[in-house]
């Protein structure tokens, strides 16, 4: 299949497209038994009812007061998974992560399409002054944010050592009905010795734009300031 009309395509350039093209068709293949997998795990370990503090802990005029959530209360309604974003902010991370944040600035724009399907949910181990305060600070509006700080939830799920190191991390949950919540999957950006900041990529589509252009990824990083 052609993928454009314009004139002047050399040879060369033509056989190299259909080439790659027929790359891109395996990977998406490959991307959705990949899926299919994930799909497929049997039942994951019920764990604990894990309790994060939720709400502006700076009482603005206007919030609702901070209160504590406990992980089960995060699904808001049956037939619901939820998935947590792990943010590298709090105890050894003393500033916020400039990836995370980036990821987190997309997240933002897109969580009512996905709270139509699945519910969503950042947790830090930062207090709850200095995460709302740079959720202000970043714009987000439309993100449920909670501190686990002085829980093992983080540590339990990999997403932070016994030192209070933290690293970024995706996990899932489902809740059965009687209440029960079960960890699904966890994705962390370490997969092999290999492959050491790569492994949830896909969460972020920054990425997956510079990678659609000639120069690639190269060296650059995220930042909190451009």
């Amino acid at each position: 299949m052609r993928q454009t009309n314009l004139t002047g395509e050399s040879a060369a350039y033509v056989s190299a497209r259909e080439e790659l093209q027929q790359a891109e068709i395996e990977l998406m293949r490959h991307r959705e038994r990949v899926a299919t997998l994930r799909r497929g795990l049997p039942p994951g370990p019920v764990v604990d009812d894990y309790v994060f503090e939720e709400g502006p802990a700076d009482l603005r005029a206007g919030d609702a007061p901070a209160k504590t959530v406990r992980l089960s209360e995060l699904f808001t309604g049956p037939g619901r998974d939820l998935v947590v974003y792990h943010l590298m902010y709090g105890k050894q991370q003393t500033e916020p992560c400039p990836m995370c944040t980036m990821w987190i600035d997309g997240y933002n724009g897109v969580a009512h399409h996905v709270a139509q399907n699945v519910d969503l949910a950042i947790v830090a181990a930062a207090g709850l002054p200095a995460l709302r305060a740079h959720a202000r600070d970043r714009k987000w509006t439309d993100l449920r944010l909670l501190s686990a700080g002085t829980g093992t939830f983080k540590y339990d799920l990999g997403s932070e050592d016994a030192e209070g190191v933290q690293d970024s991390t995706v996990s899932v949950f489902t809740r059965d009905d009687d209440g029960s919540v079960r960890h699904v999957y966890s994705g962390h950006p370490r997969m092999s010795d290999d492959i050491d900041q790569r492994g949830i990529d896909l969460l972020s589509p920054v990425w997956q734009f510079l990678d659609l252009t000639t120069r690639g990824r190269g060296d650059w990083s995220a930042s909190l300031r451009y």
